[in-house]
Protein backbone atom coordinates (compact mmCIF):
# COMPACT_ATOMS: atom_id res chain seq x y z
CA UNK A 1 0.00 0.00 0.00
CA UNK A 2 2.97 2.66 0.29
CA UNK A 3 2.77 4.97 -2.75
CA UNK A 4 -0.79 3.97 -3.11
CA UNK A 5 -2.94 7.37 -0.85
CA UNK A 6 -6.15 6.32 -2.69
CA UNK A 7 -6.10 2.51 -1.56
CA UNK A 8 -5.55 3.60 1.93
CA UNK A 9 -7.87 6.19 2.10
CA UNK A 10 -10.04 3.39 0.86
CA UNK A 11 -8.96 1.26 3.62
CA UNK A 12 -9.72 3.75 5.41
CA UNK A 13 -13.39 4.40 4.52
CA UNK A 14 -14.59 1.13 4.22
CA UNK A 15 -12.58 -1.84 4.56
CA UNK A 16 -15.05 -4.17 3.20
CA UNK A 17 -15.33 -2.11 -0.22
CA UNK A 18 -11.82 -1.59 -0.54
CA UNK A 19 -9.55 -3.00 -3.23
CA UNK A 20 -7.19 -5.14 -1.35
CA UNK A 21 -6.73 -8.92 -1.10
CA UNK A 22 -8.52 -11.15 1.22
CA UNK A 23 -5.63 -11.78 3.43
CA UNK A 24 -5.07 -7.55 3.88
CA UNK A 25 -8.52 -7.67 4.72
CA UNK A 26 -8.29 -10.61 7.20
CA UNK A 27 -5.38 -8.66 8.63
CA UNK A 28 -7.18 -5.17 9.54
CA UNK A 29 -9.60 -6.52 11.14
CA UNK A 30 -7.53 -8.50 13.57
CA UNK A 31 -5.17 -5.25 13.78
CA UNK A 32 -8.65 -3.38 14.80
CA UNK A 33 -9.66 -5.99 17.54
CA UNK A 34 -5.88 -5.87 18.82
CA UNK A 35 -6.64 -1.86 19.12
CA UNK A 36 -9.57 -1.73 20.24
CA UNK A 37 -10.60 -4.92 22.41
CA UNK A 38 -6.83 -6.45 22.78
CA UNK A 39 -8.32 -8.51 26.41
CA UNK A 40 -10.87 -10.39 23.96
CA UNK A 41 -8.53 -11.79 21.20
CA UNK A 42 -9.02 -15.37 21.15
CA UNK A 43 -7.37 -18.40 19.70
CA UNK A 44 -10.01 -18.43 17.19
CA UNK A 45 -8.68 -14.43 16.29
CA UNK A 46 -5.59 -15.85 15.16
CA UNK A 47 -6.22 -18.87 13.83
CA UNK A 48 -8.47 -17.23 10.87
CA UNK A 49 -6.56 -14.44 10.20
CA UNK A 50 -3.61 -16.91 9.67
CA UNK A 51 -5.86 -19.46 7.78
CA UNK A 52 -5.58 -16.54 4.95
CA UNK A 53 -1.76 -16.71 4.78
CA UNK A 54 -0.27 -14.77 7.70
CA UNK A 55 2.24 -16.08 9.71
CA UNK A 56 2.82 -16.19 13.15
CA UNK A 57 6.03 -13.56 12.81
CA UNK A 58 3.90 -11.28 10.47
CA UNK A 59 1.16 -11.40 13.51
CA UNK A 60 4.12 -10.73 16.01
CA UNK A 61 4.97 -8.12 14.22
CA UNK A 62 1.24 -6.49 13.50
CA UNK A 63 0.89 -6.73 17.33
CA UNK A 64 4.01 -5.36 17.89
CA UNK A 65 3.03 -1.82 15.60
CA UNK A 66 -0.05 -1.76 16.96
CA UNK A 67 1.06 -1.80 20.43
CA UNK A 68 3.69 0.78 20.06
CA UNK A 69 1.56 3.05 18.21
CA UNK A 70 -1.08 2.72 20.85
CA UNK A 71 2.16 3.51 23.59
CA UNK A 72 3.24 6.03 21.88
CA UNK A 73 -0.40 8.14 21.08
CA UNK A 74 -0.72 7.78 24.83
CA UNK A 75 2.58 8.87 25.90
CA UNK A 76 1.95 11.86 23.49
CA UNK A 77 -1.24 12.71 24.77
CA UNK A 78 -0.16 12.78 28.26
CA UNK A 79 2.99 14.73 27.79
CA UNK A 80 1.55 17.73 25.59
CA UNK A 81 3.22 16.98 22.19
CA UNK A 82 2.03 17.78 19.57
CA UNK A 83 2.49 17.48 15.73
CA UNK A 84 4.67 18.73 13.36
CA UNK A 85 3.60 21.78 10.49
CA UNK A 86 3.42 19.61 7.23
CA UNK A 87 7.36 21.01 6.22
CA UNK A 88 8.68 18.71 9.44
CA UNK A 89 7.44 15.78 8.12
CA UNK A 90 8.28 15.88 4.04
CA UNK A 91 11.78 16.48 4.94
CA UNK A 92 11.84 13.68 7.37
CA UNK A 93 10.47 11.67 4.58
CA UNK A 94 12.80 12.75 2.06
CA UNK A 95 15.67 11.77 4.24
CA UNK A 96 14.49 8.13 4.73
CA UNK A 97 14.07 8.06 1.44
CA UNK A 98 17.11 8.69 0.08
CA UNK A 99 19.53 7.65 3.44
CA UNK A 100 17.17 4.91 4.77
CA UNK A 101 16.86 4.87 8.79
CA UNK A 102 20.82 4.36 8.80
CA UNK A 103 21.46 7.24 6.87
CA UNK A 104 23.42 7.87 4.11
CA UNK A 105 26.87 5.72 3.48
CA UNK A 106 29.88 7.24 5.45
CA UNK A 107 33.64 7.57 4.44
CA UNK A 108 35.34 4.76 6.56
CA UNK A 109 37.59 6.24 8.92
CA UNK A 110 41.29 7.35 8.51
CA UNK A 111 43.93 4.39 8.96
CA UNK A 112 45.38 5.20 12.18
CA UNK A 113 49.13 3.91 12.33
Amino acid sequence: MLGDERKVQAVLENLDTAPISEAERALFRFVEKVNRESERIQQEDVDAVKATGWSDEALYDAITVCALFNFYNRWADATGVREHPVEVYARGAERLATGGYAGPPQPPPPDKK
